[in-house]
């Protein structure tokens, strides 16, 4: 049985400037596959209205795996012989509907006066009408004998496989010619995706994240390592959940001040298993943290 969670919470910069949140994250659950989504608008002001992109991003991401997953049983047995080429398929499509809702959604609201005015006239003329709701993406699924993902723009997705040790299996690549952003905007968005697939570990969580979250820690051991905390404690996962939106409005307070977007699933039943493997795991690095500190303090002791 697979469970999750996701929460956005706003940046303390944005909340500072009365900008809103321009994350949008989501999960879902059903007995053929689960999957967590991220989005993140950007925060240029071309990107007027990225807030309402990174909730089209999402709700693509979830309407397209729904569809291809619309026979279940020929997906899982096709799927993983021809998985480089369905990810690509699937890839593709997520970016024709979010096109579709960014256009549907124009046709409906118009740019209004208020918007234009932050350009001059030829400034506007010049932004592509998808711009205005540009936004990145990370999508992680679970299913059946398989996990896949993908990802444009920077964000991150963390899986933990059954060796319990936190990964990201998918290598950031700026897919795009220097000063542009990898985005759902971009003309070329399709070709922009990076991706992952694998069939030969079982999973006990995964998470998409938006670059908020990264750039909250100050390395990425310590990013990754929380995850693992993240995850030795889910097998509470009605009680954590309160706490982990209350970890995240913290981090991006007194972090990052940025927006922060973070979607989990989890396969609850394995987790069980693993718990007390992952909290044993998670009380040896705190072991080791508390002996580099040491080691630094020692070190800047003896070169006064």
């Amino acid at each position: 049985m697979f469970g999750g969670f996701s929460h956005s919470v706003i940046g303390a910069s944005h909340e500072a400037t009365g900008l809103v949140c321009q994350d949008h994250s989501a999960f879902e659950i059903n007995e053929h596959y689960s999957i967590a989504v991220s989005a993140d608008g950007h925060g240029s002001k071309k990107y007027f209205r990225s807030h309402v992109g990174s909730q089209f991003a999402v709700e693509a991401a979830l309407e397209t795996v729904r569809h291809f997953y619309k026979d279940p049983e020929r997906f899982e047995q096709s799927f993983p012989a021809n998985h480089k080429l369905i990810i690509k398929n699937i890839e593709k499509q997520i970016i024709v509907n979010w096109n579709a809702r960014v256009q549907r959604h124009l046709e409906q609201n118009p740019v209004k006066l208020a918007e234009m005015n932050k350009f001059t006239k030829d400034e506007f003329k010049a932004i592509p009408v998808e711009s205005y709701y540009g936004t990145t993406l990370i999508v992680a699924v679970s299913g059946n004998g398989f996990q896949f993902g993908m990802q444009i723009g920077d964000g991150s997705l963390v899986a933990i496989f059954e060796d319990g040790v936190p990964v990201m299996p998918m290598n950031y690549d700026e897919s795009a010619p220097a000063n542009m952003t990898a985005s759902m905007c971009n003309s070329n968005a399709a070709s922009m995706f990076n991706s992952f697939y694998t069939e030969h570990e079982k999973v006990i969580a995964m998470y998409a994240s938006t670059d908020g979250l990264y750039t909250s820690f100050s390395n990425e051991d310590d990013f990754l390592e929380y995850h693992l905390i993240i995850t030795s404690q889910l097998d509470h996962l009605e009680t954590f959940e309160k706490s982990i939106q209350k970890n995240l409005m913290k981090r991006s307070h007194f972090g990052t001040e940025d927006d922060i977007s973070l979607a989990c699933i989890c396969d609850r039943d394995y987790l069980a298993e693993k718990a007390p493997e992952l909290k044993a795991k998670v009380a040896d690095q705190k072991a080791h943290a508390a002996e580099r500190k040491a080691k630094r303090l020692a070190a800047l002791k003896n070169s006064d």
